[in-house]
């Protein structure tokens, strides 16, 4: 995005968030795992899912590099065409994990659980593979282009890098303490603040991949001949009389392109200084339809506390493994 030239020094946070909480994801899967089968006795069983973790890190790894040293040898129209196209991929992968983990996270551990059951019975080397393969890839290919799809938007910065790395390595800690119960974490309360965060990422990474769809000449906008040109400078035209195919609105001469606002902004709500139209439309949407279903499926899912005749003053109530903050 060379009108951008912005995020040399991109938010760290961002990134680390992203990597923290997705990496967790998968450590938790791993450490399910992991303990059933050590539960079941069968820890001669674990190279096999653990070669299976090590083959989805590997996709997840070899997708990333193809995607970032395979673009060097295209034309910019063909560069932007592939990171509009990545970005729209990501943005579905994560909005399909937000909801799932809404509807399925309660059940995650028994599904697991019962995979392992199955191979176990079934035999076979690579039973105990495709489980260990297939828990991890997932997390592992959404991760990576959801992190590739913030770099590119952050001009390639090492320290978007270097937040995801920070990120993942933490989850990795933190997955490890959990399991050996050295720390107690509100994981439900944990998923639904970062599932709210991925929302609003998600619609930023939407907005990043219009323009760089836009960019490509895949869809109208500043830089095709539908656009609105402004009659006295000739120049792309700005605001309301640009709608649909010009800029909205350019703020560039009050939060300049690179600085530490914009980079927070652009990280965080996935805020430009200059945006189209057809971004803010994309992500104005995004975020009304996304976000009122998350909010729905968050109130829908709340625990209803029945009423009921009052307990006699000596009672003490027992709190609820819901109320305790179980999954």
């Amino acid at each position: 995005m060379p009108y951008l030239n912005c995020s040399k020094e991109p938010s760290v946070l961002a990134t680390f968030l992203i990597g923290l909480r997705e990496g967790l994801e998968a450590a938790l899967v791993v450490g399910i795992l992991v303990a059933y089968l050590r539960r079941l006795g069968r820890k001669d069983a674990l190279p096999r899912m653990w070669a299976g973790v090590g083959l989805a890190i590997a996709l997840a790894l070899g997708i990333g590099a193809i995607l970032t040293f395979g673009a060097y040898s295209l034309t910019f129209e063909a560069q932007e065409l592939i990171g509009g196209l990545m970005s729209l991929l990501a943005v579905g992968m994560v909005t399909w994990m937000i909801f799932w983990m809404q509807k399925a996270g309660r059940t995650m551990k028994a599904t697991l659980e019962g995979g392992i059951d199955r191979a176990l019975t079934q035999g076979g080397i690579w039973a105990l593979v495709a489980i260990g393969f297939v828990s991890v890839a997932r997390e592992g290919i959404e991760t990576t282009l959801l992190l590739w799809s913030m770099v590119q938007s952050f001009g390639d910065a090492p320290s978007a890098l270097l937040g995801a790395v920070l990120g993942l390595l933490t989850a990795v800690l933190v997955g490890w303490l959990l399991a050996r119960g050295a720390v107690r974490l509100d994981l439900r309360r944990f998923f639904l603040w970062t599932s709210g965060f991925l929302v609003v990422v998600a619609a930023g990474v939407l907005a990043y991949a219009v323009m760089d769809l836009q960019e490509a000449g895949a869809l109208p906008g500043p830089f095709t001949a539908l656009a609105p040109v402004d009659a006295l400078t000739g120049a792309v035209a700005t605001g309301w009389s640009a709608f649909p195919f010009g800029w909205a609105f350019d703020v560039s001469a009050v939060i300049a392109p690179g600085q530490t606002l914009a980079t927070i902004l652009q990280a965080t709500i996935g805020f430009m200084p200059r945006m189209t139209w057809l971004q803010v439309v994309a992500w104005a949407a995004y975020m009304l339809v996304v976000g009122f279903l998350f909010v729905r499926g968050v109130r829908s899912r709340r625990p209803v506390t029945p009423r009921t005749a009052p307990e006699p003053a000596h009672a003490t109530p027992v709190p609820s493994l819901t109320d305790q903050g179980a999954p």
